[in-house]
């Protein structure tokens, strides 16, 4: 990939919000955001966006094990689209299914204590989320 667009990857949660960045290559977990309903929450992702120069947002869905949608999926899906009005970017649906157990294993694998892991394990799901888009756009 040669582009060098700003990639905003986004773990979207009722209680919590994780925020990753890249450059096109390589995904870093920045930030989580402490939701508030999802319109603010929506406006401070938009200003994540503007901090981290973002040209594409990211946005992993919840779809079901079997990959239908569900309430999670559709809850995802208008916070997509007031992301869109919010900041004029395009949003990517990204199928985020089990990235949030991936994050917990990364964590338990790396020894972090349990006290902790509360607090990054949506930046690293969407840490995860983003990675995993762009990996798929190598391809």
């Amino acid at each position: 990939m040669t582009d060098k667009k700003r990639y905003l990857g986004v773990d979207f949660g009722e209680a919590r919000t994780g925020i990753a960045v890249s450059d096109g290559f390589f995904a870093h977990g920045v930030e989580t955001i402490h939701s508030v309903g999802m319109k603010k929450t929506a406006e401070r992702v938009a200003s994540a966006a503007k901090k981290y120069g973002a040209d594409l947002i990211v946005l992993g869905c919840p779809y079901n094990m079997d990959g239908s949608v569900g309430e999670r999926a559709k809850k995802t899906m208008v916070f997509a689209d007031m992301l869109r009005g919010t900041t004029g970017l395009d949003v990517v649906l990204y199928d985020e299914r089990l990235t949030t157990v991936e994050a917990y294993e990364i964590l338990d694998a790396s020894g972090t204590p349990k006290n902790r892991r509360r607090s990054v394990v949506d930046t690293l799901a969407a840490e995860i989320i983003l990675q995993g888009y762009i990996d798929g756009m190598k391809k």
